[in-house]
């Protein structure tokens, strides 16, 4: 390894399923953290609870996404704080969601290389779930003229991964200055039913994705994913990834961001 992330300590957070207000709060504290330097770089596996549809930053809460069906299903939807289309996220036993939040410095990249930060964090989700058996191949940057679909898994974007040609995770970042988060959609299984209630407008799901399960033959558990992804950022990029929970601080910061952003109506539906 040459690049300059070798000797660095990284913090491994692997979190309890919440609501998606909790989780979105959760990403941008670590993030506002490593901006000021109190926060170590984060590598974080998280769930849901309960399943959760979120949209991206600049995405309109409309048709494409049927909010009375997420009403009846028991499905709660939240706005990210990175872009891209939307993801239902169906809960531990159906899918991972990763979030990496890191400085330029500490992955080896220039202060704005959005490809070289894609292809860093696509090396190790790569290897890691080829480590549990699945023949994913890192592809694709997506065209700039191509239209947004309202939902995610319907493009292949920069350094994502596949499987055959089919979408195993959808990812999305936002940057500011020198630091960057990034997060993405794992699928362990899929409920093609649900998602073609919540996705009216959607293609057929299944025509464009794939899962670990269908990759597999099983499906495999959130922990063992977990853990082979973690165990491939530390092989791929020879960092030392310590498990660890948030500090006070970001624990309060999170409260905060809950109560005064992302379980706000005015934030949901993009007027805040």
């Amino acid at each position: 390894m040459t690049d300059s992330s070798r000797a660095r300590s990284w913090r491994l957070l692997v979190t309890e399923p919440t609501d998606g207000a909790t989780n979105m709060a959760i990403d941008e504290t670590v993030w506002l953290g490593r901006r000021a330097g109190a926060s170590p770089p984060t590598v974080r596996c998280f769930a849901w609870s309960p399943p959760t549809v979120s949209l991206g930053y600049g995405q309109p809460l409309d048709r494409h996404v049927d909010v009375a069906a997420c009403r009846r299903l028991g499905v709660g939807i939240v706005r990210r704080l990175t872009g891209g289309s939307a993801v239902y996220h169906d809960g531990p036993e159906r899918e991972l969601t990763y979030s990496v939040v890191a400085a330029a410095d500490d992955i080896g990249g220039g202060a704005r290389d959005l490809l070289h930060s894609y292809q860093w964090i696509g090396r190790a989700l790569a290897a890691g779930l080829q480590a549990l058996g699945a023949p994913v191949e890192m592809v694709g940057v997506a065209r700039a003229d191509e239209p947004t679909p309202a939902f995610c898994f319907a493009r292949t974007g920069s350094c994502e991964i596949e499987i055959r040609g089919r979408k195993l995770v959808g990812s999305a970042q936002r940057r500011f200055g020198r630091t960057f988060l990034q997060h993405g959609s794992i699928l362990l299984g899929v409920d093609a039913d649900r998602l073609a209630a919540i996705f009216p407008t959607a293609a057929d799901p299944l025509a464009i994705l794939t899962t670990l399960e269908a990759a597999l033959g099983h499906r495999p558990k959130f922990d063992d994913v977990a853990a082979a992804l973690a165990a491939a950022f530390e092989r791929e990029h020879g960092i030392d990834l310590r498990p660890d929970g948030l500090s006070a601080d970001e624990t309060a910061t999170v409260d905060r961001l809950v109560r005064d952003k992302y379980a706000t109506q005015d934030w949901l539906t993009g007027l805040a």
